[in-house]
């Protein structure tokens, strides 16, 4: 069922008339007629019976005329609800890494969520890059500058970086280090230098921060994930001196949208907290 079809029906119940419903909707009385008898096509239903010049509803008009005012006093809540809610309202899909989305972002959503109560968040985590050619996301956060896109883009930041070894071990530490598709990232470059082969190869930061906490490992984290291991003293901690770029993404349509505005802000300010701890 079309809606403006359905609207049609009350409107010649209202007015009685084809010439009535025509100047109330703003639509030519042929056309009422035709999409009027469409509507009857379709449910195989008469809806109207002409009786001293005026349209009158048959009692299955009624029927359908009580499901049509029920949908009309829903569309009208629909109306009213951003009226409800204090402050922009929307839904917005931030896709990240797992360890952003749950070190970085999620400790400080709660009270975003609860400022703007008209907004909703979706994380979306995955190691791949989503695709925003194709709408995967609404807001991304990217740890190296993409090459090219049809989006906004704007620097969030840097990363601390922090390389972790055990003080006592027996030998050399196994190494930890990223796949080589993950060759240029700070982390690999300064792992490369060290001329040590590396036993443990993956890009889940979390199992590399579980083997360096276990004392036996030696290997390299971002900030967010290791403020307990700088005060750990059975590990030897030095910060690297290049940092890992942050950068989010959005896309072009959204860059004026008011709740867009406010979760980038909020997305900003999480950036900057973290480097202020």
């Amino acid at each position: 069922m079309n809606w403006d079809d359905l609207r049609i029906i009350a409107a010649v119940r209202d007015e009685g008339t084809y010439a009535g419903a025509s100047a109330r909707l703003r639509i030519d009385e042929t056309t009422v007629g035709r999409r009027l008898s469409r509507i009857e096509r379709s449910l195989g239903l008469r809806l109207f019976e002409a009786a001293d010049g005026v349209r009158r509803p048959t009692r299955s008009c009624e029927a359908v005329l009580a499901h049509v005012e029920a949908m009309a006093a829903h569309a009208a809540e629909i109306g009213r609800l951003s009226e409800s809610l204090e402050g922009p309202v929307g839904r917005l899909r931030i896709a990240s890494t797992n360890t952003v989305a749950e070190e970085v972002l999620s400790p400080r959503a709660s009270d975003f969520l609860r400022a703007h109560p008209g907004l909703t968040l979706q994380f979306l985590t995955s190691s791949e890059n989503v695709r925003f050619s194709r709408w995967e996301a609404d807001l991304a956060i990217r740890l190296r500058k993409p090459d090219k896109g049809d989006f906004a883009i704007t620097r969030l930041g840097d990363i601390k970086l922090y390389y972790f070894e055990p003080v006592a071990t027996e030998g050399e530490p196994m190494l930890c280090a990223y796949p080589d598709e993950l060759g240029a990232i700070p982390e690999m470059q300064f792992l490369r230098a060290k001329k040590t082969r590396a036993r443990c190869v993956t890009d889940n930061v979390r199992v590399i921060r579980s083997l360096i906490r276990a004392h036996r490992a030696a290997g390299v984290l971002p900030e967010h994930l290791c403020a307990d291991l700088l005060g750990d003293r059975r590990l030897r901690a030095a910060l690297l001196p290049k940092r890992r770029d942050a950068w989010l993404l959005v896309q072009n349509h959204l860059k004026r949208d008011a709740a867009t505005r406010v979760t980038i802000d909020w997305v900003r300010a999480c950036f900057q907290e973290m480097s202020r701890g």
